[in-house]
């Protein structure tokens, strides 16, 4: 632990709580507090966080050049980043809109996804160079740091509105407030990181797609991040109408982040004392497992569908660690700045969950599922999302496992 705090990771695990606490309102407060605030369609909504979205993976690459070019004043842009995040989050949840409401929605989104995802970038990026002046396996232990904050953070976030209501009547306001509090440690823990480390020039997107290593490792990665999109786009329905469990969503949801915070870490320490790729494997053939037996449940189940959010977060608790970790060492090689290689990352990450919620609502939709409806669900519509939430991650999980076994990481050693 004392080296840990020498090193400062403690530092990147508060930033990491930051940028994941960010994330999380976007996709499940904001939506339901304009709704019942300010009546706000859901038709409306979707359409915003649909373009949102869209917006969202276009940017990415744009941002991470742009991450590049300022990295001899990242401390600034970083701050700044931190400043507009901060804002922006206290504009969504605090101040009532100055403009019509789904249009106020839309602008705060906009500059908590731009923010969230320049932040990411250059968090990631700076800690390639970190990781590489640390002693022994610098990229796994700085990862276990970072994602397990990172996980503790989504743990924070998604209960912290129902604490708050229980001693205040404005639970959002007060969420944007300690969120803005947050942002200020944050920044503070990290101020001097961004002036601890020489950053590298950029060596462009081309040297990141032209090497066979990185390409290889950014394909795994979309097909790693696919079933997590699925399942993340798919959980509150099947909980609703496969397990029939209306209530159980968000105690699952916690266990689910729960058993990926707790896992991360002991991941990351098996990794060094095993190898990065036996483990990560083994991790993924658990996920199979877990969505194997989700393939199986029905109503009722929702206390083994529990057994299965504990291990299907353990999994993800290795891909959300070891995965970036391999791919770190490989910019730390190649493209030492990283900024263009976590854009690229990103854009990947955020491609996935673009396109499960294009591909997988409509064809819910088209087999007559019809969310919140008080009457029983066709059942060809029930048995079509079992297939989806659990059967489709497992063929996406074997692709990546095969391509993971057929890929050589002795460069990364």
């Amino acid at each position: 632990m004392s080296r840990a705090v020498t090193e400062r990771l403690p530092s990147y695990a508060l930033f990491a709580a930051l940028l994941s606490c960010a994330g999380l309102p976007i996709y499940i407060h904001a939506p339901k507090f304009y709704v019942d605030e300010y009546g706000v369609s859901l038709t409306a909504l979707a359409a915003v966080l649909f373009g949102l979205r869209l917006l969202d993976v276009v940017q990415d690459p744009l941002l991470g050049r742009l991450s590049e070019r300022l990295r001899h004043q990242r401390g600034l842009a970083v701050g700044l980043g931190c400043a507009v995040i901060a804002l922006a989050m206290l504009g969504l949840f605090a101040v009532p809109p100055v403009i019509s409401p789904v249009l106020w929605f839309g602008v705060m989104l906009t500059l908590v996804f731009s923010a969230f995802s320049f932040l990411t970038i250059c968090f990631y990026a700076q800690g390639v160079a970190k990781a590489d002046r640390m002693a022994g396996n610098g990229h796994l232990r700085l990862a276990r740091w970072r994602e397990t904050g990172a996980l503790l953070g989504v743990c924070v976030a998604s209960v912290a509105p129902v604490a708050l209501g229980v001693v205040t009547d404005a639970p959002f306001a007060g969420f944007a407030a300690g969120f803005a509090v947050l942002a200020l440690a944050a920044a503070g823990a990290m101020r001097g990181e961004w002036l601890s480390v020489d950053v590298p020039d950029s060596t462009g997107f081309g040297t990141i797609l032209r090497d066979p290593l990185a390409r290889r490792l950014l394909i795994i990665a979309l097909l790693n991040a696919a079933p997590v999109a699925v399942s993340s786009t798919l959980f509150l329905f099947y909980v609703e109408s496969a397990l029939e469990a209306p209530g159980f969503e968000g105690p699952l949801l916690l266990l689910f982040f729960l058993s990926a915070a707790g896992a991360a870490p002991v991941w990351g320490l098996l990794a060094e004392k095993y190898g990065t790729q036996p483990v990560l494997l083994s991790a993924m053939v658990l996920a199979i497992f877990a969505f194997v037996g989700a393939l199986f449940l029905g109503a009722g189940d929702q206390w083994w569908f529990a057994a299965v959010c504990v291990a299907s977060g353990a999994a993800m608790g290795a891909d959300l660690t070891l995965l970036p970790a391999l791919f770190a060492s490989r910019m730390a090689q190649i493209a030492p700045s990283a900024a263009e290689g976590f854009g690229l990352w990103s854009f990947v990450s955020k491609f996935t969950l673009a396109l499960s919620a294009a591909v997988l609502l409509p064809a819910l939709e088209g087999a007559g599922y019809v969310s919140g409806a008080q009457a029983p669900q066709p059942e060809i519509a029930v048995d079509l999302l079992r297939l989806l939430y659990a059967g489709a991650p497992c063929v996406l999980k074997l692709a990546a496992i095969f391509l993971l076994w057929r890929t050589k990481l002795d460069r990364l050693s």
